[in-house]
């Protein structure tokens, strides 16, 4: 047998010994500091790899090729962006795993982050439940409520394998003509002040010995949440989305501000720019306010993310000089780019600049620690593929009772009856027979408004699970009473019928976003025919379903009772619960309802403050039994 020579039995220790130092990496080590994490790494990133991180990309341009080839750091998906109609929570699962193995192949191994909207509950998802949208939620002046919200979400949002949402919007809306006035969830910065406690309900209380300002996610049950729009997105002028607040720096602060304030000493993992302009000057291209202020002064230490192609509205028009907007952008303080689909020139755009040095190395740098900074506190590196341990939480028995319960608490009860001496409401749920009208009643699309399957929202029955609020009536009368539903009854049939009473549903459709500016704010037709069409000639409650508050002064007088039911969501049983007086009303107006659209903008406070309704009015009535 032959003999092994010790000189090469040394040289195969030596060889063992430096594959074993090679195999150890401090930055795959959870044991480590996360600071000694963050620097191993970011010390073995060339400069593709860096901007890879910096760069987000929908699903639609996304493939594990794609991930490995660009070292992409991110992937969302946009409103309605979804992998198949319907799709099922392991269809999503599937989906995103896919693209993470993409990740996982590069050299390091870095995980991508996978974002998704979800603004009122996981609102793109077939089955999920869909709460009330933000200015409902205002209305119930519990943050405790919304906390819990925060919570469900995000276990709905991780049953589908991501681990990412792009919320809560904390815009302070200032004038209702604005088309996402109902993401905000009041005109008073105190109020959305207090709402930032959807923050620890998406990613879990910080702990008491957290430093202020770092990002926190407790654990595979929670998301990481992004504050938006910073900084203004709800006081732009008359409304228009996107467009100029003009306002000092001590009312942009005092007024726009203190949502943030609260969200970062919650631990929010990213905050996302807004598209608008501060006294002329693009947001996305304001380093004043995001590298001065938001990174500097308060020493936020989450990643600063732009809106969707929000560097390329740094032009007019949008792309017009795409190399400027790069540099504008990331120069600003951005640190990642939701491109979304133009990866390749984003990737050459910036690669570019750095190499020219038109941006410093140490711009790259902050931003890709910073990215890194979320990734490892969210647990990314330990577990980057989800699994269908969550997938039961989605639509869950229990989470649709939570947004019964905050449809409730959100219904503001603006008129019951001419005096308190002849109230209408709690409704009798034994009268012989009952009319129910309006566009609203029977259509779940309508009740959940924009953000909802698709971005725009829907109309109908039959985008998700859920309860209108017929079906919910229906529901909750006697056995014995005859509902009878009609869309838009003439006043004949009204007054022939010999109806105990009437409950018209009408509002606004759906919209998002600039699409549902408006400078005239009226309930969409056929609502106001139906409403003198109703209550002029029967006894009747009529339901607002919208977003804001809109045109009713002049159908007040025609109504005994009125009821700001905002968005209200899938569960629509919520609504009768209160209506026929299980339980009681408890809302308050979360923004001034004006007289006129020509009053606006009208906030509390204001000088010449004159409403029809004032900010925090709503009657209150006590659960009864009605026979």
């Amino acid at each position: 047998m032959a003999r092994i020579s010790p000189i090469f039995l040394m040289g195969l220790a030596v060889i063992w010994a430096a594959l074993a130092q090679a195999e150890y990496m401090i930055y795959k080590d959870a044991t480590k500091p996360l600071n000694s994490r963050i620097k191993d790494l970011m010390s073995r990133m060339t400069l593709e790899e860096k901007i890879g991180q910096m760069t987000q990309i929908e699903r639609n341009v996304a493939s594990a090729e794609v991930m490995k080839d660009y070292f992409i750091g991110s992937v969302l998906s946009g409103g309605g962006s979804v992998p198949s109609k319907q799709a099922s929570a392991e269809t999503w699962i599937n989906m995103v795993n896919e693209f993470q193995k993409g990740a996982l192949s590069t050299r390091l191994g870095i995980p991508m982050i996978y974002g998704i909207d979800a603004v009122h509950g996981h609102n793109n998802v077939y089955k999920a439940t869909i709460f009330p949208h933000n200015v409902g939620l205002g209305a119930t002046r519990e943050p405790e409520l919304v906390k819990r919200i925060g919570a469900a979400t995000a276990l709905e949002v991780r049953a589908t394998g991501i681990p990412y949402v792009f919320a809560p919007c904390i815009a302070v809306c200032r004038d209702p003509r604005w088309g996402r006035c109902y993401e905000s969830y009041s005109e008073d910065p105190k109020l959305v002040q207090a709402m930032t406690e959807i923050v620890p309900g998406l990613q879990g209380d910080i702990p008491a010995n957290s430093s202020k300002g770092v990002p926190f996610v407790a654990g595979k049950t929670k998301v990481a949440a992004c504050a938006k729009h910073y900084l203004g997105d709800g006081g732009t002028t008359d409304g228009i989305n996107e467009n100029n607040t003009q306002i000092s720096r001590h009312g942009l602060l005092s007024t726009h501000m203190p949502g943030y304030y609260n969200s970062i000493i919650k631990g929010v993992s990213t905050i996302m720019v807004s598209y608008s302009s501060w006294n002329g000057v693009k947001m996305h291209a304001n380093r004043d306010m995001v590298t001065g202020f938001l990174k500097n002064f308060l020493r936020f230490r989450g990643f600063v993310i732009s809106d969707w192609e929000g560097i390329d509205r740094i032009t007019s028009p949008p792309h017009a000089n795409y190399s400027y907007s790069i540099q504008a952008g990331i120069s600003a303080g951005i640190d990642m780019i939701m491109v979304p689909n133009n990866y390749k020139e984003f990737i050459d755009g910036l690669t570019s600049h750095v190499k020219n040095k038109v941006i410093p190395m140490s711009r790259i740098d902050d931003a890709v620690k910073r990215i890194l900074r979320v990734k490892f506190v969210m647990g990314l590196f330990e577990n980057p593929l989800a699994d269908k341990s969550l997938v039961n939480e989605l639509g869950s028995q229990e989470h649709r009772e939570l947004a019964r319960e905050a449809v409730r608490k959100s219904l503001v009860l603006l008129k019951n009856g001419e005096s308190a001496d002849e109230p209408l409401l709690p409704l009798h749920k034994k009268a012989s027979k009952i009319l129910v009208a309006g566009s609203h009643a029977d259509n779940l699309g309508y009740q959940c408004g924009g953000w909802t399957i698709e971005w725009q929202g829907l109309s109908g029955k039959n985008l998700r699970s859920g309860t209108t609020i017929l079906t919910a009536i229906e529901n909750t009368v006697d056995s014995s009473t005859e509902v009878v539903y009609k869309e838009n009854p003439d006043a004949d049939f009204v007054k022939s019928n010999n109806f105990s009473y009437a409950i018209v549903v009408v509002g606004e459709p759906p919209y998002a976003e600039t699409f549902g500016d408006s400078l005239n704010l009226t309930i969409s037709e056929p609502g106001p025919s139906t409403i003198q069409n109703v209550c002029g000639s029967v006894k009747c409650v009529t339901v607002i379903i919208s977003g804001r508050p809109v045109v009713i002064q002049p159908y007040v007088s025609l109504m005994d009772a009125l009821v700001a039911a905002w968005l209200p969501g899938t569960e629509g049983q919520g609504v009768a619960d209160v209506l026929f007086g299980d339980y009681g009303f408890t809302g308050k107006l979360p923004r001034t309802w004006f007289k006129t659209v020509d009053q606006l903008p009208m906030n509390v406070g204001d000088r010449h403050y004159d409403a029809l309704f004032p900010f925090g009015y709503g009657l209150t009535t006590d659960p009864t039994k009605t026979i």
